[in-house]
């Protein structure tokens, strides 16, 4: 936290010896300089600078960063599927979407793709005649989700088709908080999804009410523009409810509370000045503006910290990075140092330091042990959406039993084996948790009229791609192919 100080010419001396009262000799014989000095300008800004907060890491709220990181691949790859009219991709046309899946080059997609064995699977369709492929003859492999995820994909795409009119709230909300009443939609994608968003937003959503918001072209791209005011969505969300202290007598208390999440300790400094920044009236994010206060005040403060609680209020989630809100600085009138100001309210945000990039969560949404109080509709079909990658674990769990014991995995397990194996997997340093840390693409998705999710002809005529020798331990019995 930077703070200017402007001191007269009257004051110098002795905001000066505030500063240097243990050498006074070094102030008498530097007296002429600075009086020089004092000469020349009347106003010294003196700028002091404190250090940021350090984090307190909060595991419950951790895990929910965790988890997102551990699963982004499959969003971006079913996001990529579902764009396309049959919905599956040949993988050798996967491989030019690395920068999108964000998979570094020396890593394969195919054993991505294997690793979610019940939400992906690999089948094979003949080759287009081409002239490239005239020469060539055969199947060439693809890529598309199992029957179970195609479900899931369909029952959250009618749900939030269903839910539109909340969603269109939310945009037409974020656009009475900004400045100018209008937001570029290069800028909306990167909240997309944490919004509850479609992909096609910006071709279905944004032109499905010309009552609240249009899309207008302007010199910085194409943007979404406010058509009317609401002004029942201007209402700041209600304050968090304060559990009762559970006190014999009801009586004031004779030392000011501040609430705080578990095992979050504060200098008395800091927490006198949260104390002091709680008592401040409330500033309403969408009938002020920055404007109307000045730059580091603690009033534009007030309001910085509101607006921020109102957009997190609105994420699916309540969470969001920190880079995509620094994206609407200049809309949202917030300052440069966003990321220091959110650490110094830790009654308010938690920031996760897990990943490349930070994240940020709105506290009062989550109870103690992490979990959210409010959950969205669309958060059901997520967690069915895991169900199915831990299901995929444990198959790939068998097959590397299978394939490193064999017959002899009872034995291995009664001898502490089995152990060794369940520790192998479910130890998270195989190299791929980093492989999700990279920058939203702005990816253009382009789904049917219609919003099915048939596959065509390939769900009855496709094959699939399975081993076709037969596996036989030593006694010649057969096993089962994975």
């Amino acid at each position: 936290m930077t703070q200017s100080l402007s001191v007269s010419s009257q004051n110098d001396t002795f905001f000066r010896c505030s500063f240097f009262s243990s050498t006074p000799a070094l102030i008498h014989r530097n007296s002429y300089s600075f009086h020089q000095a004092s000469k020349m300008s009347r106003n010294i800004s003196i700028s002091v600078t404190c250090a940021s907060p350090k984090i307190v890491r909060s595991p419950s709220l951790d895990k929910h960063i965790v988890t997102h990181n551990r699963t982004r691949f499959v969003q971006k790859l079913k996001t990529l599927l579902l764009s396309k009219p049959k919905h599956y991709i040949p993988i050798h046309i996967l491989s030019k979407c690395r920068s999108y899946l964000s998979l570094p080059k020396p890593k394969s997609i195919r054993s991505m793709i294997h690793r979610y064995p019940m939400i992906f699977e690999v089948f094979a369709v003949p080759m287009p005649p081409t002239p490239l492929n005239a020469t060539k003859s055969g199947y060439q492999q693809c890529v598309r989700l199992t029957p179970a995820a195609a479900a899931l994909a369909a029952q959250e795409i009618s749900l939030k088709s269903a839910i539109s009119n909340t969603l269109a709230d939310k945009l037409q909300k974020l656009l009475m908080l900004s400045s100018h009443r209008r937001l570029l939609l290069s800028k909306l994608v990167h909240l997309a999804s944490d919004l509850g968003l479609l992909p096609n937003f910006r071709s279905r959503l944004c032109n499905d009410y010309p009552d609240k918001f249009k899309i207008v072209d302007t010199s910085y791209g194409r943007a979404l523009e406010l058509v009317s005011w609401d002004p029942q969505l201007a209402v700041p969300m209600p304050c968090a409810e304060t559990k009762s202290l559970g006190l014999i007598v009801d009586r004031p208390l004779k030392f000011r509370h501040l609430k705080l999440r578990k095992g979050l300790n504060l200098k008395r400094r800091h927490r006198n000045f949260l104390i002091k920044f709680g008592e401040l009236p409330d500033v309403c994010p969408y009938n002020t503006s920055s404007e109307e206060f000045p730059k580091e005040s603690l009033q534009t403060e007030k309001r910085a910290c509101a607006l921020v609680r109102e957009v997190l209020g609105m994420m699916v989630e309540k969470r969001t990075l920190i880079d995509h809100l620094t994206h609407f600085r200049k809309e949202f009138g917030l300052s440069n140092n966003l990321r220091a100001m959110i650490l110094r309210h830790p009654e308010l945000f938690y920031v996760s330091p897990k990943g490349i990039r930070n994240s940020v969560q709105l506290v009062e949404e989550f109870d103690e042990k992490g979990v959210l109080l409010k959950r969205d509709e669309t958060l059901l079909i997520k967690e069915k959406l895991m169900e199915l990658v831990r299901e995929g674990k444990k198959m790939r769990r068998e097959r590397r039993k299978q394939r490193i014991f064999g017959n002899c995995i009872d034995e291995c397990c009664s001898d502490g084996g089995h152990d060794e194996v369940d520790e192998l997997d479910n130890n998270d340093n195989d190299g791929f948790e980093n492989l999700f840390e990279s920058a939203d693409s702005d990816l253009d998705y382009h789904f049917d009229d219609d919003g099915s999710l048939e596959l065509g002809d390939h769900w009855e005529n496709g094959e699939l791609w399975t081993a076709s020798s037969v596996l036989t331990n030593k006694d010649g019995q057969c096993i089962t192919p994975w």
